[in-house]
């Protein structure tokens, strides 16, 4: 294996991949719901577009889809900028995108309804529980890397792109129900939202620095064996927990400060509602008072 280079994610892309054909897919549905929004008088904000597709399905793109997918059984630390990427940066976007919120309003009746009550299934709830989805993001990366089952996925390339897919899936699980604008069951307020994203912080250090400080390689002897004249296994491992430590932390301090924006928000259209509503009220009473002094009334 030659030695990475920035070069090298360009050289070393591929476009052959059937990820590729999943992204350019979601992609396109996305973007024919704001054409058919659009076509029909109705306006979908450009940000959340530009959000969808840039750093959400970009952001994807850029570490399974360039040279870097050619080194993530070679470098921890590629591994790593994956990991944080996949469960953490593109799941963030790809919520505040709202894609259920556009198929919501771009699908027929009848597909409007599966959907929905798809969204409002047993499934849904138990598998959007914020505590369920907090569980599995925290914990099963100790469990991936100290568990033994790392060594499996440099092994197998069927474990390696699972795991990619577990990294995705469940950042998607815990970040929709905290930023999503979309609408999902169970849904916390704000302050509880805000506060188990302050519990997830700790995690990551703790895992960055389990990895930086550890005593054994991760993988065993995989990286060793592959015999890299310009990579030491030790230095890399330190980088790759030092990309999850201070990542992490770097998430998840703009992870509060977007939900205390959020909750803000929030509260100014909710007050906003209430002082319409007074005044609705108010306008009501006035009408009926003036009414009742009329005379003939």
């Amino acid at each position: 294996m030659p030695e990475w280079t920035p070069a090298t994610l360009v050289t070393q892309a591929r476009l052959d991949s059937w990820l590729a054909v999943v992204l350019v897919l979601a992609a396109g549905l996305y973007l024919y719901g704001v054409h058919r929004m659009r076509s029909r008088g109705d306006r979908w904000p450009l940000p959340r577009t530009l959000l969808f597709l840039g750093p959400g399905l970009g952001s994807i793109a850029a570490v399974t889809l360039s040279g870097l997918h050619a080194y993530d059984t070679t470098l921890l630390s590629v591994h790593m900028v994956q990991h944080m990427v996949l469960g953490m940066i593109a799941p963030i976007f790809l919520a505040l995108g709202a894609p259920v919120t556009l198929a919501l309003r771009v699908l027929a009746p009848r597909r409007r309804r599966r959907l929905l009550a798809i969204l409002h299934s047993r499934v849904a709830k138990v598998l959007t529980f914020p505590l369920l989805a907090y569980a599995l993001f925290v914990f099963t990366p100790f469990a991936l890397y100290f568990g033994g089952l790392y060594r499996v996925t440099l092994e197998s390339p069927v474990a390696h792109e699972l795991v990619h897919a577990h990294f995705l899936a469940v950042g998607c699980l815990f970040f929709w129900p905290l930023v999503g604008l979309d609408p999902l069951p169970g849904r916390w307020p704000y302050p509880a939202r805000a506060l188990l994203m302050v519990l997830s912080t700790p995690f990551h250090a703790v895992l960055g620095l389990s990895i930086m400080q550890s005593q054994r390689l991760l993988g065993g002897d995989w990286y060793p064996s592959l015999g890299l004249t310009w990579a030491n296994p030790w230095s890399d491992q330190e980088v790759a927990g030092g990309i999850l430590w201070a990542g992490g932390e770097i998430v998840s301090v703009t992870m509060i400060a977007v939900l205390v924006v959020q909750w803000m928000r929030a509260s100014d259209r909710e007050a906003a509602r209430i002082d319409r509503a007074l005044d609705r009220a108010e306008a009501g009473a006035a009408g009926a008072e003036a009414t009742a002094q009329t005379p003939g009334s």
